[in-house]
């Protein structure tokens, strides 16, 4: 997998110097001088927010968890939730946001951003927004720009300050005005701060969450002034279409069984039009990008947050497109609780056995007959690429023959969903390439249920990850003939030498897969230059640009993979 790269759209330009954010002193906050528009947000769509249940008295909040934890199993960056497949708003002139909040158990907070945050596999980039999260009588006041921080992992806000209510359980607010940013408890301004670029882009996101609790939110609405624009609006996949050129179209002409896609995240799906047109109207599979991974399905022990992959599943059945799930078992994206289970004496393995497994049935349950194919093991061997197994929790707890486990758990829950071992290194021929069909052939000969391999086909770097022609004839070749089948699983392919280069890089694993009969889809790991990131080995936070789309345009790379498609 593309282990530090994410997705993301900037339309505009945000940055506010936090010496300009300075604190006004209190005075009343005037609502619109003239009531134009109001929305009741209590009305509108939070189904699929992890966290938020609708409830008589209002939106009623509890805590998540939701972290990102690194690769090493350090750290766990907070990803609170946000409405991204239900209820957004497009505000681009003045507006007042009003939140009432009761029955607050520890903390409760209402984040309003520009865009939807960006998340990775190894962090999220906070978007430029105010957050305001209310402990006791203690309120705190967090103004983020959207500009880069020097550790992307702990991003600090431009204006950060503290405030005392009078009355916690007083109606709160955020009101632009002109070029100002009011906050204010009951009518009283709090802070009076330059608005600067943090809502140029006219829509508002919302989030609610807490750290440590509960809460209810008994009123939420916003408001504008005559002659000033507010609406709701839905996510911008909505009106998106299946295009009948698009490439999923093209490969139906030759291969009508053969499947064209792109991993994919929520965020853009939601808030990009652009990228949910290059989705829906090219591919006919998608793989849900982190929200299928184990820690952001169950980030809390016992406790699933299956929302945000349903809202995935759901665009991609109402456009007819299939969903290759990722994935149950993997290292790297396991939640604290998971990596953490005891594995010290067989009493302690037997009681961690129970609960991966009731993690297992409690997932592939949710999900049955909704996908077509699943990750049921994901990056198995060691990250030097070598070939012995990682001893991860899943080893510790099954012994090496833990595949085997997985596989049958997951067939007993969806007999009819396709399983996959995938896995990186192993696209060209050689020990690690060996190991890996060997260990789906051993896992089938123990009672597995594995329908093939994922081969990865990363081109990070064209001096050493290049993938010929010949290469990939044998490795397709040496698939069919152990009784399997492939998966071209995440290809991208850098540009560093040239666009021309990369475009010839895509077309020659395309045409390698569409040849074969035994390799059955193929799948992009991502889908716009615009989304995506990385850091590199100084931590700074750098833009990709090896995928098919760049800013909603297509690239060569995009007409060389048509070219083979076509024929």
């Amino acid at each position: 997998m593309a282990a530090l790269t994410a997705r993301r759209r900037r339309t505009v330009s945000v940055a506010v110097a936090s010496t300009l954010l300075v604190l006004a002193g209190c005075s009343s906050t005037g609502s619109p001088s003239e009531q134009g528009t109001v929305v009741d947000l209590l009305q509108q769509d939070w189904g699929h927010v992890p966290g938020v249940v609708e409830e008589s008295a209002g939106l009623r909040v509890t805590v998540t968890g939701r972290s990102i934890v690194e690769q090493d199993g350090g750290g766990g960056q907070p990803d609170p939730p946000v409405n991204l497949a239900g209820t957004h708003l497009v505000a681009p002139e003045d507006f007042t946001l009003r939140a009432t909040f009761t029955d607050v158990t520890a903390d409760a907070t209402l984040a309003v951003y520009d865009s939807p945050p960006v998340i990775a596999d190894e962090f999220r980039i906070e978007p430029a927004g105010v957050q305001l999260t209310l402990r006791g009588d203690d309120l705190r006041i967090a103004v983020f720009d959207g500009s880069h921080p020097q550790d992307v992992t702990d991003p600090q806000p431009a204006h950060d300050e503290h405030v005392t209510l009078l009355d916690p359980a007083a109606e709160l607010s955020v009101h632009r005005s002109g070029d100002r940013l009011e906050i204010a408890s009951d009518g009283e301004t709090l802070s009076s701060l330059p608005l600067g670029d943090v809502f140029v882009s006219g829509e508002l996101w919302l989030g609610l969450s807490s750290e440590e609790g509960a809460f209810t939110v008994s009123a939420l609405a916003a408001a504008a002034p005559s002659g000033a624009h507010l609406a709701a609006a839905g996510p911008s996949v909505a009106d998106a279409e299946p295009s009948p050129d698009g490439l999923q179209a093209l490969a139906a002409g030759s291969r009508p069984d053969f499947l064209v896609g792109a991993a994919v995240a929520l965020g853009p799906l939601a808030s990009d039009a652009q990228y949910a047109d290059a989705v829906v109207g090219n591919f006919g599979v998608i793989t849900p990008e982190n929200a299928m991974k184990p820690q952001a399905l169950s980030p809390r022990q016992g406790e699933y947050s299956f929302e945000e992959a349903d809202a995935l599943l759901d665009v991609a059945a109402s456009a007819g497109i299939a969903v290759h799930g990722h994935t149950i078992a993997f290292t790297e994206a396991m939640p604290r609780w998971m990596r953490e289970l005891p594995t010290g004496t067989e009493q302690e393995r037997q009681e961690s056995a129970v609960v991966l497994l009731d993690y297992v049935t409690t997932v592939v349950t949710h999900f049955r007959g909704r996908l077509d194919s699943l990750d049921v093991v994901n990056e198995p061997f060691d990250l030097e690429q070598g070939t012995s197994l990682q001893e991860n929790v899943w080893f510790r707890v099954f012994g090496p023959t833990y595949p085997v486990v997985v596989s049958q758990a997951v067939h007993d829950a969806d007999p009819d969903v396709r399983q996959f071992i995938n896995e990186n290194g192993a696209d060209v021929p050689g020990p690690r390439q060996d190991a890996l069909l060997q260990l789906a052939l051993d896992t089938n000969v123990q009672g597995g249920h594995i329908d093939g391999v994922g081969l990865q086909a990363h081109v990070y770097d064209l001096d050493t990850d290049a993938l010929s022609a010949d290469d990939l004839a044998t490795t397709f070749a040496s698939v069919e003939d152990a009784g399997l089948l492939a998966r071209i699983s995440e290809n991208d392919v850098t540009d560093s030498e040239g666009q021309a280069v990369q475009a010839e890089q895509y077309a020659t694993v395309l045409a390698a897969c569409f040849a074969s009969t035994a390799c059955v889809s193929y799948t992009t790991w991502g889908v716009d230059d615009a989304f995506d990131w990385w850091v590199d080995d100084d931590g700074a936070l750098r833009q990709g640009h090896d995928l098919l789309f760049d800013d909603g345009e297509p690239t060569p790379a995009y007409d060389a993979v048509r070219e083979v498609l076509a024929g």
